[in-house]
C-alpha cells in the first residue's frame, strides 16, 4: 500500500469512530433530557392535586 492510502484509511477510521461516538452522544442526551421531562410533568401532576 501506498503511504497516502495508509493515511487516509487511518483518517477515515477516526472519522468513523467520531461520528459513533458523537450519535451514541446525542441518544444518551435526548434519552437523559426526556427523562427530565417526564419526571418534571409528574412533579407538576402531583402538585396540582
Amino acid at each position: 500500500m501506498k503511504k497516502g492510502t495508509k493515511l487516509a484509511l487511518f483518517i477515515g477510521l477516526i472519522s468513523a469512530i467520531a461520528a459513533v461516538a458523537a450519535s451514541v452522544a446525542a441518544l444518551l442526551m435526548y434519552l437523559d433530557h426526556k427523562k427530565d421531562e417526564e419526571e418534571l410533568e409528574h412533579y407538576l401532576d402531583c402538585s396540582i392535586q
